[in-house]
């Protein structure tokens, strides 16, 4: 979303303005990046915990919380971490010098995310990561709290999960429940993990989108990492993909327009037109518009809160970031099809798309493999894999089978790449999750449930210690 002063204030003209804005994100192989970005779920640990509240439920945001995280990380890099802020509140940073074109910023319960920076190699994602992790460290030692990366919160109710003084949020909060019933849910006890990737040209990206989009179900399974609802299993491995099946399917799932024949940036233009709105910004301020249509105003249709005003372009960019699709089309594509997980576990869901996308010869691959079974077959599949994950059935088999193809074509992929670390090692080592998941091994999710009836006797608060970062 643009920050306060950075709107595009051009005037909207036509479709093809649209479209043109997407087209230039397109790059030349070499100047393609990474850029992944991972959330994580705050807990105050038991010796912090403030009479007649629980433990290891999420910070507030303020005293001694999220306020205080953020301002302690900007307070000792100096200057490499400027403010952002709502109506006076800080809600984010933004990265300059070591860290700039990354960003901090807050979930709508305080879910801490890191916006990584567009790297070269997976190496450097894995730099960055670390780094990020390290910081926050003493920080949270101090103030007696943690984050762990989980798809869903494991125990907490809505009503237990803060607020964060975001105007965007508190416009959703009042919108969600009108669309769907998991949309609360999706804000407050969701956490994820995506990767962001680039193209080279409208055919590329059309291509990509298809090839990532249908197998985003695998990657849910894959990386399943929720299997608690309020304190107990539920029967899903990934709580977190089950909210996204009824939160606001009008700018969700795996839209039928995508896997269109000759679906390009002005076709993904006239899909997002009829996306309903959420807000506008003007004079630095959020205005609740939700529900409107952003094709109509374009049309210069009267419609309430919008009387007078003129479309722009940072409208529309503004508009791009409230499509929730599975994986999401900017001026790059985003993969969002996954749980939060373990740092090793988000490093596999960057080297997964990055292997399966970044070489010509894994893309050809993964395209060949996806065209064995039609595009219905896919959104089906998201449907099974929040309960099923890498058993849910698959062309006579199973989706772990499935997994086992897209992970080796991605390993083929990270091989061709070549980008090799200090010590002589590809990024294909960053996949070995992935191979023993596919060769047999528990998920996260059905490793924590063994945990849940074994060790733990029972008590899923002790999952925080074992999954903090």
């Amino acid at each position: 979303m643009s920050n306060p002063g950075d709107q595009d204030i051009t005037p909207i003209e036509s479709v093809t303005q649209l479209a043109s804005l997407l087209a230039q994100g397109s790059k030349p192989q070499d100047a393609w990046r990474i850029g992944t970005e991972h959330e994580k779920f705050g807990f105050i640990r038991p010796q912090a915990t403030p009479a007649g509240r629980s433990p290891w439920l999420p910070p507030p945001y303020e005293p001694d919380g999220i306020h205080a995280v953020l301002s302690a990380l900007q307070q000792g890099e100096g200057r490499a971490w400027h403010d952002i802020r709502d109506k006076g509140a800080l809600i984010g940073l933004k990265g300059a010098e070591a860290h700039k074109g990354a960003s901090i910023s807050l979930e709508p319960a305080g879910q801490f995310e890191l916006s990584g920076k567009p790297l070269a190699t997976l190496h450097e994602t894995r730099t960055e990561m670390d780094g990020h992790f390290n910081s926050l460290h003493p920080i949270c030692e101090r103030l007696g709290i943690g984050f762990a990366p989980l798809g869903f919160h494991p125990f907490a109710r809505r009503g237990d999960m803060p607020t964060m003084p975001k105007s965007r949020y508190a416009i959703m909060r009042d919108y969600m429940p009108k669309v769907g019933t998991l949309g609360l849910d999706m804000m407050l006890r969701t956490c994820t993990v995506q990767v962001n990737l680039d193209f080279a040209s409208e055919q590329d990206m059309a291509r990509k989108l298809r090839v990532s989009l249908a197998l985003q179900p695998v990657a849910t399974a894959l990386f399943a990492n929720s299997p608690f609802y309020e304190g107990h299993p539920n029967g899903l491995l990934s709580n977190r993909a089950h909210v996204w099946t009824d939160t606001d399917n009008r700018r969700s799932g795996m839209p039928v327009e995508f896997f269109a024949p000759h679906f390009g940036f002005e076709a993904y233009v006239e899909w997002l037109l009829d996306v309903p709105m959420y807000f506008i910004m003007r004079d630095g301020r959020i205005h609740d518009v939700a529900g409107r249509s952003f094709r109509a105003w374009m049309n210069g249709e009267s419609q309430k809160g919008l009387e007078g005003l003129t479309p722009t372009m940072g409208d529309f960019e503004d508009h791009m970031t409230t499509a929730f699709t599975d994986v999401r089309l900017k001026q790059f594509l985003e993969m969002r099809g996954a749980d939060a997980g373990s740092p090793e576990m988000m490093l596999a869901q960057s080297a997964l798309w990055v292997g399966l996308l970044y070489d010509d010869a894994a893309l050809a691959a993964a395209d060949a493999l996806v065209h064995e079974q039609p595009w219905e077959s896919y959104v089906t599949l998201r449907a099974e894999v929040p309960r099923l994950g890498l058993h849910a059935p698959w062309a006579g088999g199973s989706v772990r089978d499935l997994a086992k193809r897209m992970v080796d074509i991605a390993t083929d992929g990270l091989h061709a790449r070549a980008q090799k670390d200090a010590t002589g090692r590809d990024e294909a080592h960053y996949l070995d999750p992935l191979h023993e998941i596919t060769s047999g091994g528990p998920t996260q999710a059905e490793a924590w449930l063994q945990a849940y009836h074994g060790r733990w006797g029972r008590d899923v608060t002790r999952i925080f210690d074992e999954a903090a970062i």
